[in-house]
């Protein structure tokens, strides 16, 4: 297994605000599966901590090492947060950059252009669906090649994610970290990304568990509902045992299946 990190920007870092490269500097963690597993696929995983922390160990290198049992290439992206002074559009930002880069690169680590996947945990599943419905075709006037690359994700795994921003099902500490304490409404209804689908927004495979009271599997079953209405490739587990934060769950039984779900769907949507 063959692990680079490099960071997402080589040159000047846009709304850089220093050089620590623990808060300033995003960067991307490729894992790659071994030779004889591989396929064309490649996810880009996105951990959870509220938009102020990141949770890498069991959201973060435990997905990838699960993603190469399966032949995926999995790259772990460390998005800047409220902890470096970053609100929206920084994360969003990142996570773009973070698509066209793989998308660029696609020759170098073997994978198809049109099999670029993204992946999110709470926080993380909210960035993750930002980039699934807030995307572009690329900038074709950047003198950067990577920024031409389009940043839309081909399918998107959102796990406990947070969806919405609006009060009643909104994940307050997640909000305030990316917004702050008074955003603008429309702001808020725009990252409220139930209201953002469309026909182009990527298939999408969502978990949650019942038991999760920090981030209601509300936020799951509005996004499912939206795709569905848009007409959407869509699967929603709502698995009855675990609380918020699992991971890959494999205490809880039940939810212990989530990642066997995922890659059966992965199967059905010619991914695998």
């Amino acid at each position: 297994m063959n692990n680079q990190c490099f960071p997402l920007w080589e040159s000047k870092i846009p709304h850089a605000k220093g050089d620590n490269p623990n808060q300033d500097i995003p960067r991307l963690t490729v894992y790659e599966p071994s030779p004889q597993l591989k396929r064309d696929a490649a996810v880009i995983i996105c951990p959870g901590g509220g938009y102020g922390n990141l949770a890498m160990a069991h959201e973060g290198h435990d997905i990838a090492k699960w993603l190469n049992l399966q032949g995926i290439t999995a790259f772990i992206l460390e998005y800047r947060m409220s902890r470096g002074g970053y609100r929206h559009p920084v994360p969003l930002q990142d996570a773009q950059r973070a698509i066209r880069t793989v998308r660029h690169r696609f020759e170098e680590y073997g994978v198809a252009p049109d099999k670029i996947g993204i992946l999110g945990f709470s926080a993380g599943g909210h960035l993750a669906s930002t980039a699934g419905t807030h995307f572009d075709d690329g900038i074709a006037e950047s003198e950067d090649p990577i920024d031409q690359m389009s940043s839309r994700p081909d399918f998107m795994i959102l796990c406990y994610p947070v969806i919405t921003l609006l009060q009643q099902s909104a994940h307050q500490g997640s909000r305030d970290n990316l917004l702050g304490e008074s955003p603008d409404p429309a702001l808020v209804d725009s990252l409220s990304n139930e209201t953002q689908v469309t026909p182009q927004t990527p298939p999408t495979f969502l978990w949650h568990t019942s038991e999760d009271i920090v981030v209601e599997p509300e936020n799951s079953i509005l996004f499912y509902q939206a795709l569905q209405k848009a007409g959407v490739s869509a699967e929603l587990h709502i698995y009855q045992k675990g609380p918020h934060g699992v991971g890959l769950a494999p205490n809880y039984e039940g939810t212990r299946l989530w990642p066997q779900d995922c890659v059966a769907w992965f199967r059905s949507q010619g991914i695998l």
